[in-house]
């Protein structure tokens, strides 16, 4: 077919696909001298060509078939493309409007010059093909601006969502450190108290010593008593500091429950026996060997087989390990002691909380001890407890604790 039977627009069409390379050169360098646009002297012509050449064929494609619609997906795909990398490159809107603007001026000029070369142009195919790519222009560049746009907007949510997040650790940080001093104030006013309850004390049994010789034994037994409760609150705070303090990485172990079980049944039973209790054991047979901290373990055991021989006057103390389902096993510790009311069961784990009674001692830290040891056993904790009647403790640990980040 010869050139007098294409279509005009279609004839300036393949004459811009034929120019591709050299237009998009012409527009390239329009952008980089021009005054406006700062962000594209540090872009390569890689860079700065981008999809402009896919965009410049589909303008063409619009121009043979006269129709925006027909290639208006193209088109706006490599618009958005366009947009995003823009976006990424760090251009302003205004610079992103600016360079398209530039990118119409060339193909205008184009026009131009197609026009001069070709009298059968006329001034309407000149009319046709202007208004074609005018409409081709303004597509591409209100779907780039639209793209940056959302991906300024992604960036502020982004960013929103950091600040929330970042306010709301900031708010448990604040709440943290004014529990912190809230508990900090606490121990020292709890210390302090059961300190100077043990001192007065102590006193008097000195100034017993010194007026009434004939009562030396009773002022002695006094006075090793005082020292064994004020030993006994020490050595809880000691134990809670540490707990708390222990940042170290969970060592783990493989051990045999029953081991540890025959170990705390030793430990424990002289003390609780010297109280007049009895000691009442079980173990499951289906146990056999677990992975978790031995220590902390037995540190848990002992903090409420002690807890229960504290609130326990008579009756027993009850230590049984046996299986539960789903790869755990279950530690029970129940007494006979004086329970927990109904309206003291949500304070049971907080640091110094004790029963009321002077006689005994300690800061009330044993099952806040408790608590922190199975957040790192991954321990979960139930009680139940009738006052007057007695107290059962269960902690169901896992079978095999898997070691942190595995």
């Amino acid at each position: 077919m010869t050139d007098s039977h294409v279509p005009p627009l279609s004839a300036f069409a393949a004459q811009l696909r034929s120019q591709q390379v050299e237009l998009t050169e012409r527009w390239m360098k329009a952008v980089f001298h021009d005054a406006e646009l700062t962000e594209s002297d540090r872009l390569t012509n890689e860079q700065l060509a981008d999809h402009i050449p896919n965009i410049l064929d589909e303008i063409c494609s619009v121009l043979e078939n006269q129709d925006l619609d027909h290639a208006e997906n193209a088109i706006g795909r490599n618009a958005r493309l366009h947009g995003k990398l823009r976006w990424k490159q760090g251009y302003r809107i205004d610079e992103l409007v600016r360079e398209l603007d530039l990118f119409r001026q060339m193909l205008t000029g184009a026009i131009v010059e197609f026009s001069e070369a070709r009298p059968s142009f006329t001034r309407r195919h000149e009319e046709r093909a202007r208004h074609f790519i005018d409409e081709a222009v303004s597509f591409v560049t209100l779907t780039s601006i639209r793209e940056v746009v959302s991906e300024r907007d992604r960036k502020i949510d982004d960013y929103t969502g950091r600040l929330e997040r970042a306010n709301h650790e900031l708010t448990l940080k604040q709440r943290l450190v004014g529990d912190l001093y809230e508990s900090r104030m606490q121990i020292t006013r709890s210390v302090v108290h059961d300190l100077r309850s043990f001192l007065n004390v102590f006193s008097m049994a000195l100034q017993l010593m010194s007026r009434a010789p004939s009562r030396l034994e009773t002022a002695l037994a006094l006075a090793n008593r005082q020292a064994a409760d004020m030993k006994t609150l020490v050595d809880e705070l000691v134990e809670y500091s540490v707990v708390l303090g222990d940042s170290s990485p969970l060592v783990l172990e493989r051990f045999a429950l029953r081991e540890l079980f025959d170990e705390l049944v030793i430990s424990c039973e002289p003390a609780i026996e010297a109280k007049g209790l009895r000691l009442q054991t079980a173990f499951d047979g289906a146990l056999n060997e677990v992975v978790s901290n031995r220590l902390k373990l037995k540190q848990v055991a002992l903090n409420l087989l002690t807890n229960a021989a504290k609130y326990t006057k008579a009756g027993q103390i009850e230590l049984t390990m046996l299986a539960a389902q789903d790869e755990h096993w279950c530690l029970r510790v129940s007494d006979t002691g004086v329970g927990i009311g109904a309206s003291d069961r949500e304070r049971v784990f907080r640091e110094f909380e004790r029963a009321t009674d002077d006689d005994i001692p300690g800061a009330g830290l044993g099952l806040a001890i408790v608590k922190e040891l199975c957040r790192a056993l991954e321990g979960e904790i139930r009680f139940d407890s009738q006052e007057g009647e007695g107290t059962i403790f269960e902690i169901t640990f896992p079978m095999r604790l898997q070691a942190a980040g595995t």
